[in-house]
């Protein structure tokens, strides 16, 4: 059945959630073992910690940084890549910073929290590669504070980003969530915004979630590299 709505779909859309990440080994952020244990977030990623806590704030990002340079997109993110160019896969509206979508080849992808992978300056917008807190140097050219292009605590989602992920859940006549609990607004907008628009609704997610109710098929307790593996080979 998930095969067929694959086939038939002219317009996918994609939504990833913390759950996509996970299971290459990026932490989480609020498990018993994710980083934010023992520690408030807006101490280390947040507008005011930028501002005031500029030592932790840059630490807790480079350790953030190493992580990921260490870690690979699992099988998930390729099958996604093959799903672009083989069927009708249009857009991947992720909740994630990590950059394992675009790493994999994944487009276009909509990045509604902004992404790790590249830093700028917080007053002139000049674009740096991660070298730079790597190297220890955090000043711009320009003598701004020169930060991680993601989105703070205390900051609002970027426009641009919103709309772009708004006008594709509207054009979506597939939308597929995988591991998102769909708790966290605005992004939980957009599964609704997609079946109000005649989407059918697939929400892949270890655990249930709070819009299962109006998703047509749910799928729990299973690995979404794993999930999609299987659908993709009965394609």
């Amino acid at each position: 059945m998930i095969g067929d709505m694959i086939k038939s779909s002219k317009h996918i859309v994609i939504f990833t959630g913390a759950g996509m990440s996970t299971e290459s080994g990026v932490p989480d952020f609020r498990s018993d073992t994710g980083i934010w244990k023992g520690r408030n977030p807006e101490e280390l990623a947040s507008v005011a910690a930028m501002d005031t806590n500029r030592r932790e704030f840059v630490e807790f990002y480079r350790k953030r940084m190493e992580i990921l340079g260490n870690i690979k997109p699992h099988i998930g993110y390729q099958i996604l890549s093959n799903w672009g160019e083989r069927y009708n896969l249009k857009s991947i509206i992720t909740q994630n910073t990590d950059g394992l979508h675009e790493q994999a080849g994944n487009q276009p992808v909509i990045p509604l929290h902004g992404t790790i992978q590249k830093l700028h300056c917080h007053n002139c917008q000049k674009t740096y590669s991660n070298e730079r807190y790597y190297q220890g140097e955090y000043v711009c050219s320009c003598g701004g504070f020169i930060r991680p292009s993601v989105v703070l605590f205390g900051e609002s989602l970027d426009n641009k980003m919103l709309k772009m992920a708004q006008q594709e859940s509207q054009k979506a006549d597939l939308f597929i969530v995988l591991g998102s609990s769909l708790v966290v607004s605005p992004a939980n907008m957009f599964p609704i915004l997609a079946k109000e628009h005649g989407a059918k609704l697939l929400i892949v997610n270890h655990d249930s979630a709070p819009l299962d109710s109006i998703a047509d098929i749910v799928v729990n307790d299973t690995k979404i590299g794993d999930f999609l593996k299987v659908v993709s080979d009965i394609l």
